[in-house]
């Protein structure tokens, strides 16, 4: 018989059955002179017939069609396409956390980006807004994708806290990342020709402690000057941790024409709860390639910092990113750090106590357990 017409048969007999045992159940029983043994059939037959519709009904809506179940060969096939694809074109994105959410974002902008000038003349690929989140809780972000510069990291924040804005003092350290800047080259280039080489203006560290001063030259004493962003962020995290505007803020609209480079991480804001401390930065332009890994691992020791001073436990770091780029020098070496498989972050130990964020030094933090692949050549742009 027809499968069309078996359906029909099925549904008039339900539809029949339904409507007598809803309708007038005792009185069907008792006009056909129903014993419990017959209203029992009775009933096995309904529920047989309901069964039945179930299945041819019901059940082809609900099953893929023979043509949409795949056979081994077709899912085999499937796999080994899968497998061709390139990391850039394999990433799928939602929500971007720890270092896997890093390598994503790469894949994202490659994918996603459009391709537009920059102020330096590279080129880059760029998407507008993306953000990750970093757990801080028995671990730290330094990505292991490829090694990460950690001795510039802590050096290049430790001359921020200070508020210096001397590249030389860096330099001497062994921390070569603001010479360019603060090169004569770059100061004339950028109008600063009386400027002494390596003054960079009142960048970071001055807007840190110093908001509102006004700015001389690097050498000048600005002590009492100003707003001290940074110890009024950790005054307030201890009398009053649930403040929503825990915030420091870089981008100082009137001191931006005396920056040998405009803050390109402009603010911060920290938040407490249950105990711990987290950060989320906003950053308006954003190098993914060589400066991002960068910030993530400085804010993220900021927040390290802050806490231990404040009594409270590291919880996240947030990175928020406006103009996220790649330069298109770096495409090539992104594609080598995407086919590595990322490791374990390491830990960071503070190794004495310290009462007061202008009291830190370079030799109280270890990092422990850094196993990463290795460095990964990229050229800043200038």
């Amino acid at each position: 018989m027809h499968l069309k017409c078996i359906k029909t048969k099925i549904k008039i007999t339900r539809d029949y059955l339904i409507q007598q045992v809803t309708q007038e159940p005792v009185l069907y029983a008792l006009s056909t002179n129903c014993s419990g043994i017959a209203l029992l059939s009775f009933l096995s037959f309904f529920f047989f017939t309901l069964t039945l519709e179930l299945f041819f009904v019901v059940a082809p809506d609900i099953m893929p069609a023979t043509s949409e179940i795949y056979t081994t060969e077709e899912s085999k096939s499937a796999e080994e396409e899968e497998e061709k694809k390139t990391p850039e074109d394999s990433a799928q994105f939602s929500l971007f956390c720890d270092e896997r959410g890093y390598l994503n974002q790469i894949r994202y902008v490659l994918q996603t980006g459009v391709k537009k000038g920059d102020r330096t003349g590279t080129g880059v690929v760029s998407v507008f807004g993306l953000q990750a989140r970093y757990s801080l809780r028995d671990q730290f972000p330094l990505l292991t994708t490829k090694r990460v510069f950690w001795k510039g990291i802590l050096e290049e924040l430790l001359w921020f806290i200070k508020g210096s804005t001397n590249a030389k003092e860096l330099s001497e350290k062994g921390v070569k990342i603001w010479d360019a800047n603060g090169s004569r080259e770059f100061l004339d280039k950028n109008g600063f020709t009386e400027r002494e080489e390596g003054d960079l203006g009142p960048v970071y560290g001055f807007q840190w402690r110093h908001f509102g001063a006004e700015y001389k030259d690097m050498h000048a004493n600005y002590s009492g000057q100003g707003v001290d962003q940074l110890q009024k962020v950790i005054n307030t995290i201890k009398s009053n941790p649930e403040d929503r505007r825990i915030i420091m803020c870089a981008w100082n609209p009137k001191d931006l024409p005396l920056m040998a480079l405009p803050p390109c991480h402009a603010l911060c804001q920290f938040y407490v709860s249950d105990g711990e401390l987290s950060c989320q930065l906003y950053q308006r332009s954003g190098d993914i390639g060589l400066g991002v890994p960068f910030n993530i691992a400085s804010y993220a020791l900021l927040t390290y910092m802050i806490a231990h001073i404040t009594g409270l436990k590291p919880g996240d770091f947030v990175h928020t990113l406006g103009d996220a780029h790649i330069y298109l020098n770096h495409i090539e070496p992104l594609k080598v750090q995407l086919q590595r498989e990322p490791r374990p972050f390491p830990k960071l130990k503070i190794l004495r106590n310290v009462d007061c964020i202008d009291d830190f030094r370079a030799e109280d933090f270890e990092i422990c357990d850094y196993n990463p692949h290795p460095t990964i050549k990229m050229q800043m742009a200038v």
